[in-house]
C-alpha cells in the first residue's frame, strides 16, 4: 500500500510539472496579441523615431471654385489664376461657368464659388450693397490697374498729326484745322444706337462744342464698330472714337486714350438723358470692378486673400493678352498659358511673400 501511495504521488508531480511547462510556453496560433504596458520598448531603453510632421495643409485644405463669366476677359482671368494657384501654390482649383449675378448671389447665400476675379459691382449695387453689409463678401483687390475702363481714343496717325491733343476739349480746335486742312469733317466712331453709351456720346460732342464739327457715326452692332475703326486706322482717316477696356481692339492698334476730365455726377445724370437741355462735359462714371471672395475664405484661407490683394492686372496687358488670343485663334485656357509662360514677371509679385 505503501509503495502504491508513493507511486500516485510521484504521478502526480510529474503531471504538475508538465502543466507548469504547457503554462509558460509562449502562446501560438493567435494573428495579435497585445502586448502589456510593461513590455513596450520605451521600458527597455529603446530609442524610438517621431513621427514626420505633416506636409503643410495647401488653401485650407479645400477645393477653390473660381467663377468664369460669359465675357472674354472674365474667362482669361479665371483661367489665368487657377493655373497660378494650381502650380505655385498647391491649390485644388476648378474653373465654374457663371454669370455676374448669379455668380455674386451665390457667393452670398452658399459661399461657392471661392473667387470671382472679375465683379463689376456698380452693375449689380442692390445686391453687392446688401452683401457687403451683412459682410458675406469682401472685396479680396482691385481687378485691373492702369487707365479708365471707357472713354475717347485717337489713332496714333491723328495724335502724332496734332501731338498737343490730350485732353477732350481740344478736339474743337482739331476739328477745325481738319476743316480747313482737309476740306472735310472730323468723324466720331460712337457705340450702337441702341446702346446707353450713344446717349452719353452724342450730349458729350455737345457739350464739348463739337455738334457742327464733328461727323457722327453709329454702327449697327459689335462687329461693324471694330471694323470702322479698322478702317479709318488702315486708311489713315481723321477719326477719334469711343471704346472700352479691356478688349483687344485697343492692342491691335496704337491709340492715345483723351482724357475726359473728373467725372461730374450731375452732369452725367443729364448725360444720359436723350432730351438733356444742357450738356456739360464730364469725365464717365468710374467703374469699380474687384476680385471677390466669400467671407469664409477670408477668414479660413487668408494664402488667397494674399495672393488676390497683389493680383490685379494691368488693363495693356490684359489687352495684349487678348490681342494675342485673337490673332492666334486660341481658347481661353491656351491663351491663359501663354501669360504664365512668358509673363511671370507680372504674376511672380502676385504671390505671398512666403
Amino acid at each position: 500500500m505503501r509503495g502504491q501511495r508513493f507511486g500516485l504521488e510521484a504521478a502526480r508531480l510529474a503531471l504538475l510539472v508538465i502543466l507548469a511547462l504547457f503554462l509558460a510556453a509562449p502562446v501560438t496560433g493567435q494573428e495579435t496579441v497585445d502586448s502589456p504596458s510593461f513590455l513596450s520598448p520605451e521600458n527597455f531603453g529603446e530609442t524610438v523615431e517621431p513621427e514626420a510632421p505633416a506636409a503643410p495643409v495647401r488653401c485650407g485644405g479645400v477645393p477653390i471654385a473660381i467663377a468664369r463669366m460669359q465675357w472674354p476677359s472674365s474667362a482669361l482671368l479665371a483661367h489665368i489664376h487657377a493655373l497660378i494657384l494650381s502650380r505655385e501654390m498647391g491649390c485644388e482649383v476648378s474653373v465654374v461657368g457663371g454669370d455676374l449675378v448669379g455668380t455674386v448671389s451665390s457667393m452670398a447665400t452658399t459661399g461657392q464659388p471661392a473667387i470671382a476675379p472679375e465683379v463689376w459691382v456698380t452693375r449689380i449695387s442692390q445686391i453687392w450693397n446688401s452683401a457687403i453689409e451683412s459682410q458675406r463678401l469682401r472685396p479680396a483687390g482691385s481687378t485691373f490697374a492702369g487707365s479708365a475702363l471707357e472713354g475717347w481714343f485717337v489713332p496714333e496717325h491723328l495724335a502724332q498729326r496734332f501731338p498737343e491733343l490730350g485732353n477732350a476739349d481740344q478736339l474743337r480746335d482739331v476739328a477745325l484745322q481738319v476743316r480747313r486742312e482737309d476740306g472735310e469733317d472730323l468723324t466720331f466712331i460712337s457705340c450702337p444706337p441702341d446702346w446707353a453709351c450713344s446717349v452719353i456720346n452724342r450730349n458729350l460732342i455737345a457739350a464739348h462744342g463739337l455738334t457742327n464739327l464733328v461727323e457722327i457715326v453709329e454702327p449697327a452692332n459689335r462687329f461693324e464698330l471694330d471694323t470702322l475703326i479698322a478702317q479709318s486706322v488702315s486708311r489713315s482717316r481723321p477719326v477719334f472714337f469711343y471704346y472700352w477696356q479691356p478688349n483687344s481692339v485697343l492692342a491691335q492698334f496704337d491709340f492715345k486714350e483723351l482724357s475726359m476730365g473728373v467725372h461730374d455726377a450731375t452732369a452725367y445724370t443729364c448725360l444720359a438723358r436723350r432730351n438733356c437741355p444742357n450738356p456739360q462735359p464730364s469725365g464717365f462714371v468710374p467703374e469699380t470692378v474687384f476680385m471677390v471672395i466669400p467671407d469664409w475664405v477670408y477668414n479660413d484661407v487668408p494664402e488667397i486673400s494674399d495672393y488676390l490683394i497683389r493680383a490685379s492686372i494691368p488693363l495693356n496687358e490684359l489687352n495684349e493678352l487678348m490681342a494675342w488670343q485673337a490673332e492666334n485663334d486660341a481658347g481661353f485656357e491656351e491663351a491663359a498659358e501663354h501669360f504664365v509662360a512668358t509673363r511671370s514677371e507680372i504674376w511672380q509679385n502676385w504671390l505671398p511673400a512666403n
